[in-house]
Parts: C-alpha cells; sequence; structure tokens
C-alpha cells in the first residue's frame, strides 16, 4: 500500500512538471509575442489555454483522491496540499499570458510607438521568476524559493516605473494612449504573473519546511507579538 502510495505521489510531481512546462511555455510565448508583434505565438497561446485548464482539472481531481483514500501525514500531507495550490496558480499564470496575447492582437493594428519602457525586459525577468519557482518545486529546495520572493520586489519596481512613465506619456501624447494603455496592461500582467510564481514558491517553501511565509509574516514575531498582549502570570 505504501509503494502504491509512493507512486501517487511520483504521478503527482510528474503531472504538475508537465503543466508547470506549458504554463511557462506560455509565458515565453506572449512576451515573445509582444516583442515581435507575433500573431502566430498568440495564437498558439490561447489553443494552449485549453490544455492548461485540462491538467488543472486532472490534478485536482488526482490529488483529492489522495487526500480521501490515503489518509497522508505530514510532510506527504504538506506536499499534496502545495500542489493543489500550486495547480492553480499555473493556470493562473496561463490566464495572464493569454490576456498579454490578447492585449498584443490588439496592438498590431496600430502603429508602433516609441514608448519609455522596457516591457520586454521584465517580460524576461517575469519568466525567470516562474522558471526559479518550478526549480524550486522539482529539487525541494528552499533557498530557490527565497530567491524568486526577493525577485518579487523587482518585478514591482519595474511595474511601478512602467505606469509612471506610461502615464505621463498618455498626458503628453495624446496619439499614443492605445499603444501606451496596451503596454500598461500588459505589465499589470506580467507583474501578476510574478504574484503567482511567489505564490508557488511560498507553497514550496510550506511543503519543505512546514513554515508559512505570507505577508512575510515570522511565527517568531507573532509569538513576541503574542507575549506582548498577553503578559505572562508566571512568578
Amino acid at each position: 500500500m505504501r509503494t502504491r502510495f509512493q507512486l501517487g505521489l511520483d504521478d503527482l510531481r510528474q503531472r504538475l512538471l508537465r503543466m508547470g512546462g506549458l504554463a511557462e511555455q506560455a509565458v515565453d510565448r506572449a512576451r515573445q509575442a509582444y516583442v515581435d508583434r507575433d500573431l502566430t505565438r498568440c495564437q498558439m497561446v490561447l489553443e494552449g489555454e485549453s490544455l492548461i485548464n485540462q491538467a488543472e482539472r486532472e490534478i485536482d481531481e488526482a490529488a483529492f483522491d489522495m487526500l480521501a483514500m490515503q489518509q497522508p501525514m505530514a510532510t506527504d500531507l504538506r506536499f499534496i496540499l502545495a500542489v493543489t495550490k500550486i495547480n492553480a496558480d499555473l493556470e493562473r499564470v496561463g490566464d495572464q499570458a493569454v490576456n498579454i496575447a490578447e492585449r498584443v492582437m490588439d496592438m498590431v493594428d496600430l502603429p508602433v510607438a516609441d514608448l519609455p519602457v522596457d516591457i520586454a525586459r521584465m517580460g524576461t525577468a517575469v519568466s525567470a521568476m516562474v522558471r526559479r519557482a518550478l526549480e524550486s518545486f522539482i529539487e525541494g529546495k528552499v533557498e530557490l524559493a527565497q530567491a524568486v520572493l526577493e525577485m518579487d520586489n523587482v518585478i514591482d519596481r519595474m511595474r511601478d516605473d512602467a505606469f509612471i512613465q506610461l502615464v505621463k506619456v498618455m498626458n503628453e501624447r495624446p496619439e499614443v494612449v492605445r499603444q501606451a494603455l496596451d503596454s500598461l496592461l500588459v505589465a499589470r500582467n506580467l507583474e501578476r504573473v510574478a504574484d503567482h510564481a511567489t505564490n508557488i514558491a511560498e507553497d514550496v517553501i510550506f511543503w519543505v519546511q512546514g513554515s508559512d511565509v505570507r505577508h512575510n509574516v515570522h511565527p517568531d514575531a507573532v509569538e513576541e507579538q503574542d507575549e506582548s498582549e498577553h503578559p505572562s502570570t508566571r512568578a
């Protein structure tokens, strides 16, 4: 029975890795479609969405079956729970890639505008985050996951800078408002992909260490706060 359970865990891992590959591919295609204004890549992203959605349903079903039938404990339980959460984030990564592809499809009919932001560079950094998050899951390494969390701050700054620069362009050059708005939406979509990569990294840390690092709350800080609010009555 234990061997069958381990085989089930291995199958779950492989399913999630295949889905991760599809999501990462979708982001790369959407990013390159933006750079080249490539409708062919846009269409590939749209067609790939159904594969990602199907994979999400199959992974959830397999994970819930294991939870119901095997009653895993400790690390195995955290692993299965992490898989279900990572699965949802990967599906949303695919959704954001579709959003980018749709923005590119809108842009191709517009004149090329010289905009003071490097969306391509932001896209490359976000793709690296997704790749690193998946590597942290494959290898079960917290240090790789921590690197993803640190990269999120860089993407946030790039998003903020893009917003400031593009709003300025829209105010000063009304003739490129639509191009600037499309680029702004793409920047927002990329930032959301980075958020999902961050979620994946946090789930890896939860699986490996049993630590909840969401919202940057450290367990020691919570304990200190509780003690300050409820002073000890011990002599």
